[in-house]
């Protein structure tokens, strides 16, 4: 379940997705992310995510691995879809024992699933197909304007990067320490909740402290490559805008015309 985090990984490949500049990636997610908060249709959300499943096979990134991310959220998935469908009030359509299924209920729980897919697939997609050097430079160039009011941007973004860069990581020592741990004899699955979440301090412990002397590390890495903020800070690569991302910003912009077609249709 761990090992199926995808967020923070970058899967190589040289498709139109990953030569597209970072900052119309990180734009259109959010872009993406806003449509399908705002929007309750229905046709909608399913254009959202069939316009996600494109933007994965342009990529050229399997789909199973993309959609790999929704495993460890598949429970919060589940848990929403039962409440949706068993405790909403409408029309009822028909009962399970003493509890009564609503028309109204059964389409909320499928607009949340297609929500939360859509979310997780949009966001996944970007650090998919962005460095972590690449993917900080777009966030720093987007903040930019901030600086005139003396926000540390490029701070802000190597802090925002390095955090989504150790997220696979922490998670593959997460699985390390938890087979280290079975092999000693502990025991994760059996008793109650609260019993399990106590079985996971052998596995907490080991991983805070991996992850500070990570943290130790990395500090250490960067002060002996003279690294002191974005002050005067020089790039070898300039990011500028292409003609692919031309390309990808249009069709992206269409896909989201025909997302919000049907609610001033419908």
């Amino acid at each position: 379940m761990i090992g199926d985090i995808t967020l923070g990984q970058y899967y190589p490949g040289n498709s139109v997705v990953h030569k597209a500049d970072p900052r119309v990636k990180i734009i259109m997610s959010l872009l993406l992310m806003v449509i399908v908060f705002l929007t309750d249709n229905l046709l909608s959300l399913s254009l959202a995510l069939v316009f996600s499943i494109l933007a994965v096979y342009a990529s050229k990134v399997p789909l199973s691995y993309a959609f790999k991310g929704l495993k460890p959220v598949m429970i919060i998935i589940l848990f929403t879809v039962v409440l949706n469908v068993f405790f909403s009030d409408g029309t009822p359509w028909f009962t399970i024992w003493k509890l009564t299924v609503t028309y109204e209920g059964v389409m909320r729980a499928i607009r949340t699933a297609l929500r939360i897919t859509v979310l997780i697939t949009g966001s996944s997609l970007v650090t998919l197909t962005t460095t972590p050097l690449l993917l900080t430079d777009g966030i720093e160039k987007l903040l930019n304007p901030l600086k005139k009011i003396k926000v540390p941007v490029h701070e802000i973004a190597m802090m925002m990067s390095i955090a989504l860069r150790f997220i696979p990581v922490l998670m593959e020592e997460t699985q390390k320490i938890i087979k280290a741990q079975t092999a000693r004899g502990a025991d994760f699955d059996t008793g109650n909740i609260f019993q399990k979440a106590k079985s996971f301090i052998p596995v907490l412990v080991p991983l805070f402290i991996s992850a500070f002397r990570r943290a130790d590390d990395l500090a250490t890495a960067m002060e002996s490559r003279c690294y002191r903020g974005g002050e005067n800070r020089t790039r070898m690569k300039q990011l500028r805008m292409t003609k692919i991302d031309l390309v990808v910003s249009g069709v992206f912009v269409l896909g989201l015309i025909l997302m919000m077609i049907p609610d001033f249709l419908f």
